[in-house]
Parts: structure tokens; sequence; C-alpha cells
């Protein structure tokens, strides 16, 4: 009987060990398509050459803004 119980044990562990590769390869992969596929812009992107508007906060400007 011990023997079997042995055998059952490593039969389980091999299932169980190649079930975790199989599933960790599977996560691999479809991580690896999904790098590759182009991903789309947002819609309220800017488009090249529009312009933005934006807040300057280099230290200059905020040392200004400070000392007024």
């Amino acid at each position: 009987m011990n023997q079997f119980e042995v055998t059952l044990y490593f039969i389980c562990f091999a299932l169980i060990a190649g079930g975790a590769f199989a599933m960790m390869w599977a996560n691999i992969q479809s991580i690896n398509v999904e790098m590759n596929t182009p991903k789309p812009k947002h819609p309220e992107a800017p488009q090249a050459g529009e312009e933005l508007m934006y807040v300057d906060l280099s230290r200059e400007k905020l040392e200004d803004l400070y000392n007024k």
C-alpha cells in the first residue's frame, strides 16, 4: 500500500507542477501578444500641430508668484 501512495503522490505532484507551468506559460504568451498590439489614441488627445494650454510650474515662475 505504501508504494501505491508514493506513486499517487508523485503523479498528483506532476499534474499540479505541469498545470502551474502551463498556466504561467499561457499568461506570459498573452502578455506578449497584448504588448505587440498598438494601443488606440485617446479621443481627446491633441492632433499633430494643435496648440495646448498648460501651466508653467518652473522654479522661476513659482518664486515670482510666491514673492508677489
